[in-house]
């Protein structure tokens, strides 16, 4: 039985995950690889969307995909799992980057000026493309890391802590919060800041033995209102003592603000969907089922807009985050109904087989 606010848990964190990239895109904070600031105010206080939300989305959206990870494991052996985890996110992040993703990679590579720079070998420009292409879909390599790992780990674990932490209480939920700490210091890499793979792997860890209980679920609910206060409080803060500071970038993000709204922020919002949202429609179900490819191609509207029309001052810069948000979710949706109509092309980009199940499990 699926999880109904799981999914749509995981469909209203990648539209935030749009909207957090537009404001990214013309970000004055500072933070790199973008176009940058376009606007004459001399402080962009809308800005602070970015701070709101990036401390705790990706966390979150770990968290889930960890769960996730757990129900599809009830339903297919570790071999089942690896095969199918391999298809949907190691090709798209390898095969996908030559079938289709090196068109991101040159808009990406574009804004830095490689494109213009006469001593560049065309052989370098290409492979720079193809690189530069990653781009999102880091999450996706990072998840095909952690799903391989986590056959390992059921397999040595036999379900003794995972029954463990069926009885999970209040109390431990609170003292996490130091773990998510401690994780957030250690295997961060030092420039494609990212990859932050102990606060990552921590949250699918968590997502696979925790939260992938439904008494641990019903706590969360229980204690929503005041997972929702302290989320509040310190997204407060957070803002207040880091706005204008690149929050992307060590020192900030190894902060113990920063860490702690990471962590009560993914409490309030698993136990807020949970209690509110438990429920399907025919709107949630069609963003749940397009939700993968809104992800997987969003950037690219957004960056195509701000290389092409914005850079060159074409628009003003209020057109210019409108077009942004508009080509974000209207490219992505005609690029994923196109594409995942093509045979071996959907496979090669989306990691959509032939035999693509419309009522798949959990994941």
């Amino acid at each position: 039985m699926r999880k109904s606010y799981l999914d749509n848990l995981r469909w209203v964190t990648v539209v935030l995950v749009v909207l957090y990239h537009v404001f990214y895109m013309y970000n004055g904070q500072g933070v790199q690889g973008t176009l940058g600031k376009i606007t004459n105010l001399e402080v962009q206080y809308y800005d602070i969307y970015q701070y709101i939300v990036y401390p705790w989305f990706m966390l979150l959206l770990f968290i889930v995909s960890g769960a996730s990870a757990r129900y599809a494991l009830e339903k297919r052996t570790g071999r089942e799992f690896i095969k199918s985890r391999t298809t949907k996110l190691l090709v798209p992040v390898t095969v996908g980057l030559i079938a289709f993703q090196f068109i991101q990679g040159y808009i990406n590579i574009s804004f830095s000026g490689v494109t213009d720079n006469p001593d560049m070998p065309l052989i370098g420009q290409v492979i720079a493309c193809i690189l530069s292409g990653i781009g999102v879909l880091w999450y996706l390599q990072m998840l095909w890391i952690f799903s391989l790992v986590i056959v390992l780990i059921k397999k040595i674990d036999k379900d003794r802590f995972w029954n463990v932490c069926r009885k999970t209480p209040f109390w431990v939920l609170i003292l996490i919060a130091a773990l998510v700490y401690g994780a957030g210091q250690i295997l961060n890499t030092p420039i494609i800041v990212c990859y932050r793979f102990g606060l990552y792997f921590l949250g699918f860890l968590l997502g696979y033995f925790v939260f992938s209980h439904d008494e641990v679920i019903e706590v969360t609910k229980k204690f929503f209102p005041l997972f929702a206060v302290i989320a509040l409080g310190l997204c407060i803060a957070f803002c207040a003592v880091y706005f204008g500071r690149n929050y992307a970038d060590n020192p900030v993000y190894r902060s113990p603000l920063f860490l702690l709204y990471a962590w009560f922020g993914s409490l309030a919002m698993i136990g807020g969907f949970a209690k509110f949202f438990d429920f399907s429609n025919n709107f949630t179900k069609w963003m749940s089922s397009h939700s993968w490819g809104l992800y997987i191609f969003h950037y690219l509207g957004i960056s195509a807009v701000a290389l092409y029309l914005a850079k060159p001052g074409l628009i003003p810069a209020w057109a210019a985050y409108l077009l942004s948000t508009v080509a974000g979710f209207a490219l992505s949706y005609v690029l994923y109904f196109i594409i995942s109509k093509i045979p071996v092309y959907r496979w090669a980009v989306l990691g959509i087989t032939k035999k693509k199940e419309k009522k798949n499990v959990q994941g």
